[in-house]
């Protein structure tokens, strides 16, 4: 995982000044066709067909946190959301800003009726 631009100053911030820093308060996963990058776009976010961001919660342990419960989305309905490439935690079910984002191992189709789901311990976030 990338930490975005926003979120790599917050840091820096944090740690190498006296610069006030928001912390998030709740996490949400946001699932993409194309890379966002570090600028955090949502441009490639999947939208329609019953999508909607879920939120996430994580365990951390020394340099990494993981999710503590398994993700699931709704199913997709209506319509295919296409072929998933990437994910995203951001702070906001809607809007919000983007904290880290990253490719899939494998990109999923999510066809109509097909759920997208996270298995707990699988969503690993570290600093190296």
């Amino acid at each position: 995982m990338s930490f975005t631009n926003t979120y790599e100053t917050h840091v820096l911030n944090y740690v190498f000044s006296d610069t006030s820093v928001t912390r998030p308060t709740a996490w949400y996963v946001g699932l993409f066709t194309a890379d966002p990058t570090d600028t955090g776009s949502t441009a490639s976010e999947i939208s329609g067909n019953g999508y909607a961001r879920t939120s996430v919660s994580f365990t951390v342990t020394n340099d990494l946190a993981t999710n503590s419960a398994a993700v699931e989305f709704p199913a997709a309905s209506g319509g295919n959301w296409g072929t998933i490439s990437h994910m995203a935690v951001m702070t906001a079910s809607s809007g919000g800003d983007m904290i880290v984002h990253s490719a899939l191992t494998v990109s999923k189709a999510i066809n109509d009726g097909d759920v997208f789901r996270i298995p707990t311990g699988d969503l690993d976030i570290t600093l190296a």
